[in-house]
């Protein structure tokens, strides 16, 4: 992202989730063809951190896509202070991320596969990896910023064809999510269309702007997409 950008290139945009559906995994399928066009827009990039008030519904609908195109796909779920991945995907309770990091877990233990349904999902040669964040934890910065953290983001690349972090909205915890994108090659805000350009997108840029990874734009969750 060019500095001085007066807003958020919009890269791709999806339907949120319907009023009280749990399923937030669901993909309509222009919500799915537009996220096949997102991830020609990587490029290189293999290891991807999603932020924004959207990033746990646009992390989860862009590795199910990704798995389903025949990418080989874990998605992390890295907001330790609220974890969701767990009850919202219906996977097993525990352990996660957060137990790892205490050295109370192993790999095996964390990384639980997600078979995808629906008729993109026919022909798929691989399950979509989701690791949940674990128990809710009062130091995320702490854990994430350590050697551990940065060595399982390292093991996770050379496993998987992509690396999807879900990470911390910029507003709950900055050096989490600092710790977060200082693992990733690139970063994508998931976010209302209202937080794309005004005074929200100012300051959303001017978050982002200040992490390593370049921001390659922004996946608009719910609603119309602002005009270019």
């Amino acid at each position: 992202m060019r500095r001085g950008r007066a807003k958020l290139p919009v890269l791709a945009e999806i339907s949120g989730p319907p009023p009280g559906e749990a399923r937030v995994w669901s993909l309509r399928r222009a919500d799915f063809e537009a996220l096949r066009g997102l991830l020609g827009e990587l490029g290189e990039h293999r290891a991807l951190a999603l932020t924004g008030d959207e990033c746990f519904h646009g992390a989860v609908a862009l590795a199910s896509v990704a798995t389903a195109a025949g990418r080989r796909t874990v998605l992390l779920e890295c907001d330790l202070s609220r974890p969701r991945l767990t009850a919202e995907l219906s996977l097993q309770a525990g352990p996660g991320l957060h137990e790892y990091l205490r050295w109370e877990a192993t790999p095996a233990q964390i990384l639980q596969p997600l078979a995808l349904g629906g008729p993109a999902a026919a022909g798929v040669a691989a399950p979509l990896v989701c690791v949940s964040a674990g128990a809710p934890a009062a130091d995320p910065a702490t854990l994430l910023g350590s050697q551990s953290f940065r060595h399982a983001a390292a093991k996770l690349r050379r496993a998987y064809d992509l690396v999807i972090f879900v990470a911390p909205p910029p507003a709950s915890d900055r050096w989490a999510l600092d710790a977060v994108a200082d693992t990733a090659d690139a970063l994508l805000a998931c976010v209302p269309s209202a937080q794309v350009s005004g005074r929200e997108g100012r300051e959303l840029r001017a978050t982002l702007q200040r992490l390593a990874p370049p921001t390659l734009g922004a996946l608009v969750v719910g609603g119309e997409a602002p005009s270019p």
